[in-house]
């Protein structure tokens, strides 16, 4: 390794290792907490006592498909030397924003050449502040980045060094990356579409293509069988159309302003004002769109003109791939899933690749401007980035929030007889707080299809009967703060029944004493 070499990787290093600091000190009790945070969590505590990846925050204890292994797998590994994941995450999400953000440095040095493009690309991402937001929750996402950015290299090295056995590592790194999240079918459609496209002859396209599959399917399918032979369905989802709502329109609007603008005065101004988000995001999507066929219908209809630049066409093909395979999944698979940053964050990983590509392309035209747009850009993300730690430093986000760690009611339910059962529209932080697996709430709509349930009046009636007989009880958490379709359930749910407690919302219900 040459000298020039070391001092890149020192200071990408030094700049990993601040980020990873950063993660630790913005979050002092722990990272926020979601339903899927505690279901990755649940997992990884059933993996190390043994039992196999199944849902222990439910009575049901049935083997978890929902939910790929892949990061409650590394938070049982974490857990083997004594950590419980609920602590192990927080480290783990630390490192792994170390890690992003040396890959994102040697990505960009690879991809320009230049190692302070290298510098530059580990240090926007380092006070990114939508981007450490997603390191701070423990969620999958981090893991899922860092394999994506992992096989973006590998694969950028196979086309350097012709040898397959960097193209077989991709594949891999892809079926680890599906592992941890199923939008690892994107990743793999990225790189199987530029195969075809950049590879010179169809002999050359075919093989490698069929060496890239050989290499991932494996992944695929074993987790696949797996769910098979468990529970007849290969992801927990089911082929249903359900059109993508405007409120996850809105959503996606309110969190590309947050993405773009960190001054709140004019995230409002941006949300208010939608034709002109939109005006931004098509200057932003149409360009690269433009740019990106142009450069793959060059080189797939003349094979002998020069290879676009590998890592830049990759990430921008993967933008699109990655939103199209969103956009279906919400249309055909999964009606609960929203436009949430966790979900848009590896399509800004991206664009902040694409971003330092183009600051590279106007640096060697308009030096004065290159530098005007990183102040600008480096000026907001820090200040993004420093509203956002102090928001954090407050306390836990989610159900890690002292809301929940001091609640009465959970006091209230973790006193109750072993043998007594909930039923719960909380199940995530009843087992995260109690310890104790709960049942789900009769419901009228199944979330993921969005198609009205059958058996709700038998469910009712079955709830009641339970509750009445004094072997379970009702815990109904935020009463008042649902929308009026949500309550009017909660209403049916609890006529009839016993107001055995009552604190800031949170009921729950029993047996007449």
């Amino acid at each position: 390794m040459t000298k020039p070499h070391a001092a890149l990787f020192l200071i990408l290093g030094l700049i990993a290792a601040l980020g990873t600091f950063l993660v630790l000190y913005a979050t002092p009790q722990g990272l926020g907490l979601s339903d899927d945070s505690i279901a990755y969590i649940a997992g990884a505590r059933r993996i190390l006592s043994g039992e196999g990846y199944r849902e222990a925050w439910l009575a049901s204890n049935g083997p978890v498909t929902h939910f790929p292994p892949g990061f409650s797998s590394i938070l049982a590994l974490i857990g083997v030397s004594g950590l419980d994941p609920l602590r192990g995450t927080r480290f783990v999400n630390s490192l792994l924003f170390g890690a992003n953000i040396f890959l994102t440095g040697l990505i960009a040095w690879r991809m320009t050449q230049s190692k302070i493009a290298g510098i530059v690309s580990a240090t926007l991402l380092l006070v990114n502040y939508s981007l450490f937001r997603v390191h701070s929750v423990a969620m999958s996402e981090p893991l899922y980045i860092f394999f994506t950015l992992a096989s973006f290299l590998t694969f950028y090295f196979y086309f350097q060094y012709k040898q397959k056995r960097w193209l077989i590592l991709t594949g891999c790194l892809v079926g680890m990356a599906y592992l941890t999240r199923y939008a690892g079918l994107a990743l793999f459609s990225t790189f199987l579409v530029t195969l075809i496209l950049l590879k010179e002859t169809w002999q050359r396209r075919l093989s490698r293509s069929a060496i890239f599959i050989a290499s991932t399917i494996p992944w695929i399918l074993a987790w696949s069988i797996r769910n098979r032979l468990l529970t007849d369905n290969a992801t927990n989802r089911t082929l249903i159309y359900h059109p993508i709502t405007t409120e996850n329109i809105d959503i996606l609007f309110y969190n590309i302003s947050i993405f773009l603008m960190p001054i709140e005065t004019w995230q409002r101004f941006f949300i208010r004002t939608t034709p002109l988000l939109s005006i931004i995001t098509s200057i932003i999507v149409v360009p690269l769109l433009i740019w990106l066929v142009n450069k793959a219908l060059r080189k797939f209809l003349k094979p002998q003109t020069e290879t676009p630049e590998l890592l830049s066409f990759v990430s921008t093909l993967y933008i699109f791939g990655y939103i199209s395979s969103v956009i279906l999944s919400m249309t055909f698979f999964d009606a609960s899933t929203k436009f949430q940053l966790r979900i848009l964050s590896p399509v800004y990983m991206s664009l902040l690749i694409i971003f330092v590509y183009f600051l590279y392309w106007l640096w060697n035209k308009q030096k004065h401007i290159t530098i005007f747009i990183i102040i600008c850009a480096f000026s907001l993300s820090v200040y993004g980035m420093n509203d956002t730690v102090a928001q954090l430093r407050k306390g836990g986000r989610g159900y890690a929030s002292f809301q929940w760690y001091d609640s009465e009611a959970m006091d209230f339910l973790s006193a109750l007889p072993k043998d007594t059962r909930i039923y719960t529209n909380q199940p995530g932080p009843v087992y995260l707080y109690t310890d104790r697996p709960s049942y789900v709430l009769p419901d009228l709509i199944d979330p993921v299809t969005g198609l009205p349930r059958e058996g709700y009046e038998k469910g009712v009636a079955v709830l009641h009967e339970e509750v009445l007989s004094g072997n379970a009880v009702l815990a109904l958490f935020k009463f008042g703060a649902e929308s009026e379709d949500v309550q009017t359930i909660y209403i049916q749910l609890s006529d009839g029944l016993f107001l055995a407690h009552d604190t800031h919302g949170d009921k729950i219900y029993s047996a007449y004493p």
